[in-house]
């Protein structure tokens, strides 16, 4: 299995730190063990489980093919193909992601070998004719792109080595390499990428990961000094090696559906839920069943304790594919969640590009919030703002009711849904109707539950930016959402105003003096903004919010409690984002100037965004990518071209 769990989080933010603490504790008096590559346990459950494109269906076809016999074309009745990567005669590894390496288990010193160098730019396959082993392949996949119908799209420039455990944690995850070449998914693309949205990738996927955002994660970025790429521009080449528990998405159900594959729909649901998630015991139990088929309140068993048919077994209406429905939806909605919660943005949200696990996937046009705008999306191309901030958490239940379409006639099988004929011969026209009616009925009650799971992470993670202990029904009009009315009225900086607040003792905003005096650490260095504010309007609405605040942190807290709130706050609110203009920099400098080690700097200052320093021995550049973002680089837009 790819991963146990989503892991359970603690109730309160002081019981967060605290465990985060405890296990930085236990860890440091753990017995790793870290291997070399050619030691690191690898597999291919993945290939070895579902099927092959049928035109090269073994390793041995695919090898002894021309590269341009496999493609570009349309594949059938398959999740995969088996496909090398193109071999790469020159090649500069400019950074390696030291979380990386240790989560994946490898020893840190494995990077400086000709294996590894060798590995990352795809010219060392596992695979030879002799010995066999595990051969790399490409996914195959559709899509819903700005809501229209795209039809196969799949891997065109990513393809997996082999997947890999963990010696420590036992995690297994699937490693790939985006840029390495042609696939049969590749359309009318080159299989490349760019250096530019390579470091963009490869810096902000690990920036997610240390923040606490699910996410795939990028291991390491190669130049390719001789590619020369088209894009908008001549581009220079890289290839980013990353990995995922799966890379499994929306989109793998959307091209089977769209092909009436019914067959290929079940075996890769079955595999997700046997082999991506820990089994069907795993999944949530069913949602109470009333009179007529009504459902009443989410029941979920206790942790660790399988659902039994009183709970919602195979006996109930609701069935385990509904069940996997729903383990996915919950999945996304905390997810998304937690982007809402901390300002970020994936600008291209289409299914081909909503993960199946709930991890931030695809990062094109991506970006985290300058000043809090809910209307602002970083794709230049989105000019209907589908993809905006405010509408994020919309569009991932639009993408999840696809999905729902596509396992529509498992769950709405009900207890049927094993039954011989109906496996073999799909549902009965006699049949219909009933079905129908029951899958349309989970779909809308798993809305229910995708705003009410959504609802309850973005109040947790709000509440503990906040530094919050507890939750008050009144705190998300009186606090959160006020504060976010501020922000936008006042056009300042969404995740500055979380950092600085970590800053603030009850002992500062007694009086409103004070808190009209404190208002002004929130304030852009060339003032505040918003039509018709003044330094005293601002400075007026601020004070009032820190009043509702300060009480509630007194609440909370105490008196006594402010040392030990502050560090909890700085726990959960990081000092570094990434943001779009520091990415540029950073992609001026290592492709203009030459400069490589500014890349390393920044991905240290990723890995520990909540750090105070860096100890770089660069503290003018520290500060300065923690300060004001320059006036004319907010809200900056990209294209999806990479």
């Amino acid at each position: 299995m790819f991963r146990k769990t989503l892991p359970r989080h603690p109730r309160t933010l002081q019981s967060r730190f605290s465990q985060l603490t405890s296990h930085l504790s236990r860890e440091g008096n753990m017995q790793k063990v870290d291997v070399s590559l050619m030691d690191l346990p690898k597999t291919n459950v993945f290939t070895s489980k579902l099927p092959p494109d049928p035109a090269f269906g073994t390793p041995e076809t695919s090898h002894k093919a021309p590269r341009k016999a496999l493609g570009p074309r349309p594949v059938e009745g398959a999740m995969y193909t088996f496909v090398r990567p193109e071999t790469v005669e020159r090649s500069e590894l400019l950074d390696v992601s030291p979380k990386a390496m240790e989560d994946l288990g490898l020893s840190c010193k494995e990077k400086d070998t000709p294996e590894f160098k060798a590995m990352v730019v795809g010219n060392k396959i596992f695979w030879t004719e002799e010995n066999g082993g595990i051969y790399p392949w490409a996914q195959c996949y559709g899509g819903w792109q700005f809501g229209s119908w795209a039809g196969q799209l799949g891997d065109g420039r990513a393809i997996s080595l082999f997947e890999c455990i963990n010696q420590n944690t036992k995690c297994r995850y699937e490693l790939q390499l985006k840029g390495a070449g042609r696939t049969p998914y590749s359309r009318f693309g080159d299989g490349k990428a760019v250096l530019r949205s390579s470091i963009r990738e490869y810096i902000v996927s690990e920036a997610l990961h240390a923040i606490g955002v699910p996410t795939t994660r990028a291991l390491s970025l190669t130049l390719l000094p001789d590619a020369k790429v088209v894009r908008e521009r001549i581009e220079p080449g890289a290839i980013v090696a990353r990995f995922a528990e799966t890379w499994l998405r929306i989109g793998s159900f959307d091209i089977l559906h769209a092909r009436g594959d019914r067959d290929l729909i079940r075996k890769l649901a079955t595999f997700i839920a046997e082999d991506v998630f820990p089994g069907w015991h795993s999944l949530p139990a069913t949602l109470s069943s009333g009179p007529e088929g009504s459902f009443g309140d989410v029941v979920d068993p206790p942790l660790g304790v399988p659902p039994n048919k009183t709970q919602g077994g195979e006996g109930a209406e609701e069935n385990r594919f509904s069940r996997l429905y729903r383990e996915i939806v919950r999945r996304n909605a905390k997810t998304v969640a937690a982007w809402q919660a901390y300002g970020f943005m994936n600008g291209v949200l289409n299914t081909d590009n909503t993960s199946i696990y709930g991890l931030s996937l695809d990062y094109g046009p991506f970006a985290f919030m300058d000043n809090f705008d809910p209307q602002y999306t970083p794709n230049h191309d989105d000019h209907h703002l589908r993809y905006s901030y405010k509408n994020q958490p919309s569009i991932v239940w639009w993408n999840l009711v696809r999905l729902g379409e596509s396992l529509g006639e498992l769950i709405g099988a009900g207890k049927k849904v094993d039954d011989k004929n109906f496996v073999t011969r799909g549902v009965t026209e006699e049949d219909a109707p009933a079905l129908i009616k029951r899958a349309e009925a989970i779909i809308n009650k798993t809305r229910e539950e995708y705003q009410s799971v959504f609802l309850s992470e973005y109040k947790r993670l709000m509440s503990e930016r906040l530094g919050l202990k507890t939750q008050k029904e009144s705190d998300f009009q009186n606090v959160s959402s006020e504060l976010l009315d501020t922000l936008e009225a006042l056009e300042l900086d969404f995740n500055h105003f979380f950092r600085r607040l970590s800053e603030v003792s009850l002992s500062d905003i007694e009086s409103e003096d004070q808190r009209r005096s404190v208002a002004h650490i929130f304030f852009h260095g060339d003032g505040i903004g918003g039509i018709g504010n003044t330094i005293d309007s601002a400075e007026m609405r601020i004070g009032n919010w820190l009043h509702e605040w300060g009480k509630r942190i007194l609440e909370d807290w105490g008196t006594q409690g402010n040392e030990e709130r502050q560090k909890c706050m700085k726990a959960v609110n990081p000092k570094f984002v990434p943001r779009s203009w520091i990415l540029d920099e950073v992609i001026e400098r290592v492709e203009k100037k030459g400069d490589r080690e500014i890349l390393g700097r920044v991905m240290h200052m990723a890995l520990n965004p909540f750090n105070d320093e860096w100890d770089l021995n660069n503290r003018q550049e520290e500060e300065r990518f923690c300060g004001d973002v320059p006036r004319l680089k907010r809200a900056m837009t990209c294209s999806c071209s990479s």
